[in-house]
C-alpha cells in the first residue's frame, strides 16, 4: 500500500511524533511513502532552528533523518512556512530575510503537492491539526 502523510502539528506535539512512527511502521511492513507534507504548524518540523529541551525528544530532528534515510519526498507548504517564519534561501533572499531556516531534505512547494499525493497514494492519513 501507498501512503500520502500530511503532518499539521508541530514537532513537540503528539501528533508530530505519533505521524513519525506511523512512517516508520509503514516502511517496516513494506509499505511505501508516496509524499510527507508539512501544513499549518507542521511546517516547524522541519525548521533548522528547532531546539528540543534535553528532556524531550528532538522529534525535528527525528524527522530529518528519517526523511534522509529513506530518500521520502518531504514538502513543505510554502504559504504556511512564510507564514511561520520557515524560509529557504531563495525565499529568505526574495522577501530579504536575513536567516534561512529550511534545508534539504525540505522542499518549499504549494497545495497542490497534497492533492497530486492524495490522488497517487493509496490511502492519505493526516496527523494533527484543529
Amino acid at each position: 500500500m501507498k501512503f500520502a502523510i500530511a503532518v499539521f502539528s508541530p514537532a513537540q506535539a503528539p501528533a508530530s511524533r505519533r505521524a513519525l512512527r506511523f512512517a516508520e511502521a509503514a516502511l517496516a511492513a513494506g509499505h511505501g511513502i508516496t509524499r510527507l507534507f508539512f501544513y499549518q504548524d507542521g511546517v516547524h518540523s522541519a525548521s533548522s532552528n528547532v531546539v528540543a529541551p534535553q528532556d524531550e525528544q528532538d522529534i525535528a530532528q527525528q524527522w530529518r533523518t528519517f526523511v534522509q534515510a529513506n530518500q521520502l519526498d518531504a514538502v513543505v507548504c510554502i504559504a504556511a512556512a512564510l507564514r511561520r517564519g520557515v524560509l529557504d534561501e531563495r525565499e529568505a533572499s526574495r522577501y530579504q530575510r536575513p536567516a534561512v531556516n529550511l534545508q534539504q531534505p525540505w522542499e518549499l512547494s504549494g497545495l497542490g503537492q497534497l492533492h497530486e499525493a492524495a490522488q497517487t497514494a493509496d490511502r492519505l492519513i493526516c496527523f494533527g491539526g484543529d
